[in-house]
């Protein structure tokens, strides 16, 4: 019975230390200017996370963006996001820039950010 209650602690362990991972909701068309060299807009999870058609006008332009460094542009108070991938690691905890859990961890909504 020990060796049972080791072991469930030893993976809850396992699964509270695995890697979180930064999810940004960008905007493809924002163009960066200023102090900026290239990446993506960060804009409000709201975009990424709507669940009504998009208009052709802005169908793709939002997606969520995974890790990568964030820059802030000082002339337009904007942030930046380069250097990550628009598709979500295999594995570990995804969180949204604002601290929304996407996946894992407790209480997670087990949505993928895709």
């Amino acid at each position: 019975m020990k060796i049972g209650m080791v072991s469930a602690l030893s993976l809850t362990l396992a699964a509270c230390s695995s890697k979180t991972t930064t999810a940004w909701c960008v905007d493809r068309q924002a163009i960066p200017a200023g102090n900026v060299k290239g990446g993506y807009k960060v804009v409000s999870d709201f975009y990424c996370e709507r669940t009504y058609l998009y208009t052709d006008a802005d169908y793709g332009r939002y997606f969520w963006y995974y890790g990568g460094k964030r820059t802030s542009d000082s002339g337009s108070g904007s942030t930046y996001v380069s250097g990550g991938s628009r598709y979500a690691p295999s594995k570990g905890k995804i969180k949204s820039s604002s601290g929304k859990t996407l996946r894992g961890g407790f209480g997670g909504s087990g949505r993928s950010g895709s």
